[in-house]
């Protein structure tokens, strides 16, 4: 114990040194700002630069970002979203100047630097039909074909792996196993794992990586099940803490270290904050079944309204577990309406999210489906949901709503392996983060989500930078 803590001094003085260097080198130097304003219908524009000059005490009368690049907290992995079956269908009925936009847009080196990709073991709500991998009764999995992916989906995500290069980072969930492997005998409304086909079910998880491997596409990790506390209408399975835990533990852990895969990233629970912390203080009691664990994975359904989302459970958890990263796996605006794809509202619900679950420890960042159709699917239960890219499959158009502008705030300027570091806001309308790039960039994200304009301050160690935060308007200041 005493080396590690001696270990994590050492490392915290060296943060720190560069923090202070980098400052001391750029003091009294311009910053560079990136502009949102939904009033002006500015998308990303870039405003020049500000300067910034002395400022001692503030006052209680001076709106102010703080910034202290002395305290650095969690790195990130990454950021991205899922390439589902619809996201897949819908890219592949686009034109083929369509398509290369579309993977520009989000993977390329001008669009928003996605460098995370999140995708379905056999079928989910946004897939246009149900299905699995392998044959009734099959037990041996002798007949496991991924076939079904081969037409749609695997292409898409090779065209992303392909624009993202190094970075690609990629992780899958199932929604269900087989039917004939459930209690109730079906893909939808639940139903939990039969305990005689556990040791099945986690070789499956074997074969699915080994299939993905043999087509170049490198897996990195994987969730146990998505949402296991939700009895839906389309694909989903019950799992308690402690059952979860008994199936990472006695099946899926050691199968996936015998098989050679001790490198890939296990992230349990993948539902939402509610019970975030009941789930990870439960499942990962048993030091046995959290050896195989390496990051703690949510949603942000908890609230239907999208008026109070549960950020502090983040940060609970993180405490509690400081060895397990945690990684928000899936979030959108559901009751998709065509009407609706340019209110600011929905770039709002992202950034709110963003930047409060960053500044509660978060380390990885997955949107959902990265591109959908003209009726908010395909989705073979009528889930309609908006997508940051909306695709015309009639008409050929790219519609690029404002939770694209939103994420690519933070996605195009934080990259991976930087270090979130200290900062608050003083006024409860301008919501922010900071982080750290690896090469001394500091970039700050500030959102201002109320009707009336703000000015206000960049304030970093005695020195401060003027800055105007338009109503309903982000913006992206890079120092």
């Amino acid at each position: 114990m005493k080396k590690l803590i001696v270990s994590c001094l050492t490392v915290g003085v060296f943060l720190n040194a560069n923090a202070q260097n980098y400052w001391k080198k750029n003091a009294g130097k311009t910053a560079k700002v990136i502009l949102t304003n939904s009033r002006t219908n500015e998308k990303m524009a870039d405003k020049g630069t500000v300067k910034f000059e002395k400022f001692g005490q503030p006052k209680e009368t001076d709106a102010c970002i703080f910034v202290d690049p002395d305290f650095k907290y969690q790195k990130l992995i990454g950021i991205g979203g899922a390439i589902t079956d619809a996201s897949a269908e819908t890219f592949y009925k686009m034109p083929k100047n369509k398509q290369k936009e579309i993977i520009e847009a989000y993977f390329g080196k001008n669009g928003l630097g996605y460098t995370v990709v999140r995708t379905n073991m056999n079928s989910c709500d946004f897939s246009s039909d149900s299905y699995t991998y392998v044959e009734d009764n099959d037990t041996a999995l002798k007949t496991f074909n991924i076939a079904h992916d081969e037409k749609y989906k695997i292409p898409m995500i090779k065209e992303a792996q392909k624009a993202i290069g190094k970075d690609f980072t990629f992780y899958f969930s199932p929604w269900s196993p087989p039917a004939w492997m459930k209690s109730n005998k079906s893909l939808y409304k639940g139903g939990r794992l039969e305990n005689q086909y556990y040791q099945t079910w986690a070789d499956y998880y074997i074969k699915f990586i080994k299939e993905y491997e043999k087509r170049g596409i490198n897996i990195w990790g994987l969730t146990v099940q998505n949402e296991p506390m939700a009895t839906q209408s389309w694909e989903s399975c019950i799992y308690s803490a402690e059952e979860e835990g008994e199936f990472l533990k006695n099946n899926l852990g050691p199968t996936l270290w015998k098989n050679g895969y001790k490198d890939k990233k296990v992230m349990i629970w993948d539902h939402n904050r509610d019970l975030i912390y009941q789930r990870a203080t439960t499942t990962l009691n048993d030091p046995e079944t959290s050896k195989y664990a390496s990051g703690i994975g949510y949603h942000w359904y908890e609230t239907w309204n999208n008026k109070t989302q549960l950020f502090d459970n983040l940060s609970e958890t993180q405490r509690a577990f400081p060895d397990k990263f945690l990684a928000f796996t899936e979030g959108c605006k559901e009751q998709f309406n065509m009407s609706g794809i340019y209110d600011v509202s929905l770039g709002e619900l992202y950034g709110k999210n963003m930047l409060n679950d960053f500044n509660k420890g978060t380390a990885l960042w997955t949107d959902w489906n990265v591109l959908l159709d003209e009726t908010g699917g395909p989705n073979h239960v009528g889930n309609f949901c908006f997508a940051p890219i909306i695709a015309d499959t009639k008409t050929g158009e790219v519609h690029y709503t404002y939770e694209y502008y939103y994420v690519g705030h933070v996605s195009k300027f934080i990259r991976p392996n930087a270090r979130r570091i200290g900062s608050s806001s003083n006024r409860a309308a301008l919501t922010s983060t900071t982080f750290m790039n690896e090469n001394g960039q500091l970039v700050t994200v500030i959102m201002n989500d109320s009707e009336n304009d703000i000015e206000t301050n960049l304030w970093i160690e005695g020195m401060a930078a003027k800055l105007s935060a338009p109503a309903h308007s982000i913006q992206t200041v890079i120092l």
